[in-house]
C-alpha cells in the first residue's frame, strides 16, 4: 500500500526522469553510437513509469471496469517483453505526460474557486464579555457576537446588534456603489465595512452563508457529469473490451504479436475520454470568472437550446428599487427645497424617503425640531420656524396647499408614465413634485436586443403587476407578449403550456413567488441578489445580478457545446486515422503512440480556448456604442 501510494503521489516526478532516460538513449545512440546504453536507458524509463499505471489499471479492476490504463499496461508489456524498450518507453512517457497535462488544465480551470477562496474571511473578532479575541472563522459559531472594524471584511451572515455603517456589497450582490446598514438590518460574509463600527450576531456560518453557498455551488458544478461525459464513460466501459478483443484477432489470425500490440496502444481513446470533460470545466471556470454560476455541466447543452425566455419584473428587468426619475420645482431655490425634503425623509423608513435620499445624497442635515406622521399621507415636520410637509396630494389638500392646474398636469404625466409622486410643500407653499418609479434596468433593452441576434425568439414578461404597468416597461423593452396580474401559480402554467408545444424556456427571476417558475422551467436563472430560495432552485445564478451576463451565459453554453463536439470529432477520427495508417503500414507502435498524444493535447488545448471566451458583443467599447448600432439597423 505505501509502495503505491509513493508511486501515485510522485508520478509526475516519474514522467520528468523519464523523459529525461529518453533523451540521454537517444544522444547515447545517435551521437555516441552507443546501442547497449540506449537500450538501457529506456528500460530505466520504462522501469520507472510502468508502476504507476499499472496500479491506475488494478484500482479499476477492483471495481469491475476495464479501463484505458488496462490497454496501455498490456500494451506496454507486450513491448518489453519482444524488446521493443525504446517504444515502451515512449508509449509510457507519453502517456503520463498526458495525463500531467490533463491534471494541470483541469487545476487551471478550476481557478475561479480559488479566487473565490481567497476573497473569503479568514478570522473573526469575537466579543466575549468585556473581552474582544481574535479567531479563525471555523470557531465561529452561530450566536457569537462579533465585531468588525471599519475597512474590515465582514465574517458571516448575520444581523447588526449594534451600531450603523456603510457596507460595500459587491464581493456578493455585485451592486458596486455602498448600502448604509444599521441595527437590525442583514450582512453577508465577504463584504467590506467601509465605514463605521459594527457588532453582528453571527445567523449562518462556514458554507451555509451567501458566499459560501457561492463557492459550493462552483464546486458541485465542476464535479458533476454531463450527459455527454456520462456516455464517453460508457462508451469507454464497452469499448475497451472491443480494442482488447481486435488485438488478441489481429495477433491470432496474422501471429503477430507486435501487430497486437501496436494496436492495443493505437486503440486507446485518451482525446475522446479528456475532451468533453476539459471541455465541460473550462465553460464553467470561466462562467464563474464572470460572475455566472453554472450548477452542472447538463446545463450547457438545455441553455444552448433556449429559443424562449420568460422574465419576472421587479428586480430583473427593472432595479428593484425605487428610484427619483423626475423633480419638477415650483419654487425658486430647488436645492435648498431638496436639502430641506431629504432631513425630513431621513426620519422616514417608508421606501419612497429612501429613494429621495439616494437621489439628494445629503451628508448633512437639518435638525428636525418635531415630527408627525399622518398615516396613509405622508408627514409633517417643524425645522426651525419652517414647516414641511411632505406626502401625497391629499395631505396637501388637507392643509390647504394650493394645487394648481399646471402642476396637476404634471402630476397625471407622472403617473400614466408609472410613477409614485410625492408633493414636498414649505410654509403651506408647494416647492416640489416628485416623481419615484421602479426604473427599468439601463442594461435591459441593449441586452433582449443582443439575445435575439444570438438566436432567442421569444421575449415573455409575466409579472404580478397590474397590467398597465406591465405594459409600461415591456412596450419600452420591445417585448411582444407581456401579462400582468399572474400569480405564481399562473407563471408555472403558462410556461407548462409553452413547454408542451416544443419550446426550450428560460425563467430569470430574483423573488420567492418565482421559484416554482425558476424550479419548472428547462433552465432556471436567478438574480444574485434574489431570495435565497430562487437561488436554490435554479440552475444558473448570475451573482452580482448584472443583468448583460445573460449574453455570456448564452454565448458561453453555445460554445461550450461546439467545444465539446469539436473534440468528439478530434478524437474519433484520431483512432479512425490511427486504425487505417496501421492497415496500410503507414504509422507504427511509436508514431501511432505519438499522434494519439498528441490528439491529446489538441483536445486540452481547444478546451481551454474556453477560459478566454467572451462573446464579440462584450468586445465593443460599451453597450452604448452597440445599442446606436443596432438603432441604425
Amino acid at each position: 500500500m505505501k509502495l503505491q501510494k509513493l508511486f501515485i503521489k510522485h508520478k509526475y516526478t516519474f514522467v520528468l526522469i523519464g523523459g529525461v532516460l529518453i533523451v540521454l538513449g537517444f544522444i547515447f545512440k545517435f551521437s555516441f553510437d552507443w546501442d547497449l546504453g540506449y537500450s538501457l536507458a529506456m528500460i530505466m524509463a520504462s522501469v520507472i513509469g510502468i508502476p504507476s499505471i499499472f496500479i491506475q489499471a488494478y484500482q479499476a479492476l477492483k471495481v469491475k471496469i476495464i479501463s484505458i490504463e488496462l490497454l496501455v499496461s498490456i500494451a506496454v508489456s507486450g513491448a518489453f517483453i519482444i524488446g521493443e524498450f525504446s517504444e515502451s518507453a515512449i508509449v509510457i512517457f507519453l502517456f503520463l505526460f498526458g495525463g500531467l497535462l490533463e491534471q494541470k488544465t483541469l487545476e487551471r480551470t478550476r481557478s475561479a474557486i480559488q479566487e473565490l477562496i481567497k476573497m473569503a474571511p479568514a478570522s473573526a473578532l469575537r466579543i466575549d464579555k468585556a473581552d474582544i479575541e481574535e479567531i479563525p472563522i471555523e470557531e465561529v459559531n452561530k450566536g457569537d457576537l462579533l465585531l468588525v472594524k471599519t475597512g474590515a471584511q465582514i465574517p458571516v451572515d448575520g444581523a447588526i446588534r449594534e451600531g450603523d455603517g456603510y457596507i460595500n456589497e459587491a464581493s456578493v450582490t455585485g451592486e458596486s456603489r455602498v448600502t448604509g446598514k444599521a441595527i437590525g438590518e442583514k450582512v453577508f460574509a465577504g463584504t467590506i465595512l467601509e465605514n463605521g463600527t459594527l457588532k453582528i450576531e453571527a445567523e449562518k456560518i462556514g458554507e451555509d452563508t451567501t458566499f459560501g453557498k457561492i463557492i459550493e455551488l462552483v464546486e458541485e458544478a465542476q464535479d458533476n457529469k454531463s450527459k455527454a461525459e456520462r456516455f464517453i464513460d460508457r462508451f469507454a466501459k464497452y469499448y475497451t473490451p472491443i480494442v482488447l478483443l481486435l488485438a488478441f484477432i489481429g495477433g491470432f489470425l496474422f501471429q503477430n504479436i507486435h501487430l497486437a500490440i501496436t494496436i492495443l496502444i493505437l486503440g486507446c481513446p485518451g482525446a475522446l475520454v479528456i475532451g468533453v470533460p476539459v471541455s465541460n470545466v473550462a465553460g464553467i471556470g470561466n462562467g464563474a470568472k464572470n460572475g455566472i454560476l453554472i450548477k452542472n455541466g447538463e446545463l450547457m447543452n438545455a441553455v444552448s437550446k433556449v429559443d424562449t425566455m420568460i422574465f419576472d419584473k421587479t428586480g430583473t428587468l427593472t432595479n428593484g428599487k425605487p428610484a427619483v426619475s423626475e423633480v419638477k420645482a415650483y419654487t425658486d431655490d430647488i436645492q435648498e427645497a431638496l436639502w430641506l425634503t431629504a432631513s425630513v425623509e431621513r426620519e422616514s423608513e417608508h421606501p419612497l424617503g429612501q429613494a429621495i435620499l439616494d437621489y439628494v445624497r445629503e451628508t448633512r442635515y437639518a435638525k428636525i425640531n418635531k415630527t408627525e406622521v399622518v398615516k396613509g399621507q405622508g408627514i409633517i415636520a417643524q425645522i426651525d420656524a419652517q414647516k414641511i410637509i411632505i406626502g401625497n396630494q391629499t395631505l396637501m389638500e388637507n392643509h390647504a396647499v394650493l394645487v394648481n392646474s399646471q402642476v396637476e398636469q404634471d402630476l397625471l404625466r407622472l403617473q400614466q408614465s408609472g410613477n409614485s409622486t410625492v408633493f414636498a410643500a414649505i410654509n403651506n407653499q408647494l416647492a416640489l413634485l416628485i416623481g419615484v418609479k421602479d426604473q427599468v434596468r439601463s442594461d435591459a433593452k441593449g441586452t433582449l436586443r443582443i439575445l435575439k441576434q444570438m438566436g432567442i425568439k421569444y421575449f415573455v414578461m409575466l409579472t404580478g403587476d397590474n397590467q398597465t404597468t406591465a405594459e409600461m416597461v415591456g412596450n419600452e423593452l420591445g417585448i411582444t407578449e407581456i401579462h400582468g396580474d399572474f400569480l405564481p401559480e399562473d407563471k408555472s402554467s403558462f410556461m407548462k403550456r409553452l413547454q408542451d408545444k416544443g419550446r426550450t424556456v428560460a425563467f430569470v427571476g430574483d423573488g420567492v413567488n418565482d421559484s416554482p417558475s425558476i424550479a419548472l422551467a428547462d433552465v432556471g436563472i436567478a438574480m444574485g441578489n434574489g431570495t435565497d430560495v430562487a437561488v436554490d432552485t435554479s440552475d444558473i445564478v448570475l451573482i452580482h445580478s448584472n443583468f448583460k451576463k445573460l449574453i455570456h451565459a448564452f454565448g458561453l453554453a453555445k460554445k461550450t457545446v461546439a467545444n465539446m463536439k469539436e473534440n468528439i470529432i478530434i478524437a474519433v477520427g484520431t483512432v479512425i486515422f490511427l486504425l487505417i495508417g496501421l492497415v496500410f503500414g503507414y504509422i507504427y507502435m511509436a508514431s501511432g503512440m505519438l499522434v494519439h498524444e498528441l490528439s491529446i493535447l489538441a483536445v486540452v488545448i481547444n478546451g481551454m480556448r474556453l477560459l478566454r471566451y467572451r462573446t464579440k458583443f462584450e468586445k465593443l467599447d460599451s453597450y452604448q456604442v452597440l445599442n446606436e448600432k443596432l438603432e441604425a439597423q
